[in-house]
């Protein structure tokens, strides 16, 4: 410890200010665009359905929620996975593996995620708060995945359905059934995304004993499980915009999402996992921020008031 940390017992800001970027990186908070989008069709739909008004302190407390929640899942993730990533290469640069981060630093980052992710859920309405519990489990479970079953993908599917159903009932405060296709939709999505993204590791799951589709059945047989995937997911989002009654731009919304993922599966080959990364990054990305766009144009256009 430095002379500085000595006389004020502790790191100074530099070294905070350090530790909270570093831990910013460690849980990935940009990837937030991944989840947010839906939670958002889900909370203004949902809006839309009870008063036809955008309840902007609702929509914060479920993007603090939203946030919360992923930032607790991807930090147990990080901590839980750390040994596992210090033996694959392409994950051997992650911050608990380089000491970047420490272990105790990733735990009090999760901690406080978790307590923003309950407080919100308090604040909202009681069925969100007794239910809030419930939607930590899967976010632990599946980093374990991995160690017992070949389909850790459908526990990642699970944990990110909770999300529109979540922000359904911050709104709501009662139990729908359109938020819950919203949310398979989801879930499945991501799920399928997870299968092509995890067949770049084929080689190090296999080597040390890492479960996952791609290992155990190659990946041509994960490629086609993601496109089946999203051909479930395409529809699930047509059931859930005739279930809401939905207009042109959600349904202009659906086309652009069918074509992102003809795209996204024509440029992942077996043999050619070089543009892996635009797949699922830049198009995963593009998919839920366009159906966001178009979900909020056509409420608009139906009456949804600011």
């Amino acid at each position: 410890m430095s002379t500085a940390e000595e006389i004020i017992g502790g790191p100074g800001p530099a070294q905070s200010t350090g530790r909270v970027r570093a831990f910013l990186r460690l849980v990935m908070i940009e990837h937030s665009v991944f989840a947010l989008p839906f939670a958002y069709i889900a909370s203004l739909t949902a809006m839309f359905q009870w008063d036809r008004n955008v309840h902007w302190g609702r929509l914060v407390l479920v993007t603090v929620a939203m946030v919360g929640l992923r930032t607790f899942a991807m930090a147990a993730n990080r901590i839980i996975d750390r040994e596992i990533d210090a033996r694959n290469p392409r994950t051997a640069g992650r911050e608990l593996v380089t000491g970047a981060v420490s272990v105790r630093t990733a735990w009090v980052g999760a901690l406080v995620a978790v307590v923003f992710f309950l407080g919100a859920a308090a604040l909202l309405n009681t069925l969100c708060l007794i239910l809030a519990p419930i939607a930590v489990v899967p976010m632990v479970v599946y980093p374990y995945g991995k160690r017992f079953t070949d389909f850790p993908h459908a526990i990642l599917g699970l944990a990110q359905a909770i999300g529109p159903i979540g922000a359904w009932i911050a709104i709501s405060g009662s139990w729908n059934w359109d938020a819950v296709i919203l949310g398979l939709a989801v879930g499945i999505w991501i799920g399928g995304f997870d299968l092509i993204f995890g067949c770049q590791d084929v080689r190090a799951d296999r080597a040390h004993g890492v479960k996952s589709v791609p290992a155990r059945f190659g990946i041509p047989a994960a490629l086609w499980g993601a496109r089946w995937c999203h051909v479930v997911t395409t529809a699930l989002l047509v059931w859930y915009a005739l279930a809401t009654d939905a207009g042109v731009f959600f349904w202009v919304g659906l086309v652009i999402v069918a074509g992102a993922f003809v795209y996204e599966h024509t440029i992942v080959r077996p043999h050619d996992l070089s543009r892996l990364n635009r797949a699922f990054f830049s198009v995963n990305g593009f998919i839920g921020i366009a159906l966001f766009v178009c979900a909020v144009l056509d409420l608009a256009v139906r009456g949804l008031t600011v």
